[in-house]
């Protein structure tokens, strides 16, 4: 049993029914499951097989699901990388993964020179037919060249298929495996969520690299016969004219998103009446964006949830989305949820604690760390870090995010990654990354340094130790230098004090 009999499955009863829409082709389920068959056989004729990692850079399109069912059809593990990052970060996270393959785009030829240096023994497969100068066979290619028939071992439930790299506290990458199991339950989470059903149509505007833009509706959408229309890229003028010419139902829109999208000039006479609602999440909306969309009669639902979790674990539905607006709604059908405080005692209603999680949605372990995993996953319960609350009517709350991570744009950055390369300048003796506030972006980081002396580096100094390590959206925007930083009396940085002078600094 895997999850590639969703397809083929629909292909058998709807073969002419449209799967994927993509830059003005459609595949229908027919020939999504051809097409799933095709590359399961290219993976193994490469010899890819049962438990194997393949891993894949590029920008979402039809040929990232084949290979992702592909992957669930002969027991492969896929891990997408996160394009926006430097080559030296999909380095390491190739290597701790010790991918068989890396499948890139000819747009990201970088990182695969780099793997061809460094990783020799991961092979080298372009996703598409485009022309690279590098000796690397490409995905079409293969497909042709297979003869469509999949052989191999029974696939469970429980085998890993999916691992997705998030950051940790330590500044190093995590990565979090699903299992086809966690997939099946997150995709049932969503059809309750969503009320989701295979007359619905999906547009999915975030990248599968991170587990909202595949897990929130993508995955699910297909596992009930819905059809999705995937944004390459996302623009906010092409996100309008899609949902003008194609007529969506469904879309996930983080709030940087749906900000540009309301600043676009199409903004006010677009015409948006398909949409049966809009889903957020990543970090906390604010209420006068929300209320735009409501203005607009279009519900925005909010979810809460993490990689490790699928991702839905707690969410409102579009029949409460205005009752409800600021929370985060409740468990969703197959998630259990408790607030707790540091004794893990649960805590009543109206107070704040750590947000556990418990259901069949969550992952399996982070690859190779157990240390990680047993910090995570006690017994059935995942501890996430965050901190929230349940309010007198049921509906959850989340107060703050994980200890210090800030999210900019969607993307999930922590401060220990930054500040790690900050002090390995000679003339830094403490660095501190914080996030301010930014009106497009949410959060941005920025830089706060004390120097060993009266010799200080400037700003393009330090802005230069980030290049080519980290992708730019991690870079800190600003750096302010200190004489000290504020602390309290047991010597720790009080943060609050640094972000509102850090804030007031830059915005004056």
């Amino acid at each position: 049993m895997n999850i590639s009999r969703w397809i083929s499955w629909w292909a058998d009863r709807m073969p002419d029914k449209v799967a994927i829409r993509f830059a003005g082709s459609q595949i229908t389920y027919s020939q999504f499951a051809a097409d799933i068959d095709r590359t399961a056989c290219a993976l193994q004729q490469m010899g890819v097989m049962k438990g194997h990692r393949v891993a894949w850079l590029g920008y979402n399109s039809p040929e990232f699901l084949s290979a992702f069912f592909a992957c669930a059809r002969i027991g492969a593990v896929i891990v997408p990388l996160n394009y926006r990052l430097a080559p030296q970060e999909h380095l390491f996270m190739l290597t701790n993964a010790g991918a068989k393959a890396l499948f890139f785009d000819a747009r990201f030829g970088e990182t695969a020179e780099l793997v061809a240096a460094k990783q020799k023994t991961c092979q080298l497969v372009t996703s598409t037919d485009a022309a690279h100068d590098m000796a690397a066979e490409s995905l079409p290619g293969l497909k042709r060249a297979s003869d469509g028939i999949v052989s191999g071992d029974l696939v469970h439930p429980r085998n890993p298929l999916l691992i997705v790299y998030t950051s940790g506290t330590t500044g190093r990458p995590k990565g979090a495996v699903l299992t086809q199991r966690s997939i099946h339950w997150n995709g049932l989470n969503s059809q309750f969520m969503h009320d989701l059903h295979r007359e619905d149509h999906v547009l999915t505007t975030l990248p599968f690299f991170h587990v909202g833009g595949l897990n929130i509706q993508t995955t699910p959408a297909l596992q009930v016969g819905a059809t999705v229309t995937l944004i390459e890229k996302f623009h906010a003028g092409e996100f309008l004219r899609l949902v003008e010419q194609d007529k969506p139902t469904l879309t996930v829109l983080v709030p940087t998103q749906m900000q540009a999208i309301v600043e676009h000039p199409h903004w006010h006479d677009a015409d948006l009446s398909s949409l049966r609602c809009i889903t957020t999440g990543s970090t906390m909306v604010q209420m006068p964006l929300l209320d735009i969309w409501h203005d607009h009669g279009i519900p925005v639902i909010q979810i809460y949830g993490c990689t490790e979790s699928g991702p839905i674990a707690i969410h409102q539905v579009m029949e409460s989305a205005h009752a409800t607006a600021g929370s985060v709604g409740r468990p969703a059908i197959y998630c259990d949820v408790r607030i707790v405080d540091d004794d893990d005692r649960d805590v009543a209603d109206g107070e704040a604690g750590e947000i556990l999680l418990r259901g069949p949605n969550l992952l399996k372990e982070y690859w190779q760390d157990p240390e990680a995993t047993d910090a995570t996953l006690q017994g059935d319960w995942l501890r996430t870090g965050d901190i929230g609350m349940r309010d007198d009517d049921g509906n959850y709350h989340v107060v703050d995010r994980k200890k210090r991570m800030i999210i900019s744009g969607g993307e999930n950055i922590y401060p220990s990654e930054l500040e790690r390369i900050l002090l390995e300048h000679a003339d830094i003796a403490e660095a501190v990354v914080v996030g301010i506030p930014h009106r497009k972006w949410g959060e941005i980081p920025v830089a706060a340094y004390v120097c060993r002396g009266s010799k200080a580096p400037d700003a393009k100094t330090l802005a230069g130790l980030f290049e080519g390590r980290l992708g730019h959206m991690k870079h800190p925007r600003h750096f302010i230098r200190f004489d000290e930083l504020p602390k309290n009396a047991m010597g720790k940085v009080i943060f609050s004090d640094l972000e509102e002078e850090m804030t007031r600094r830059i915005t004056g």
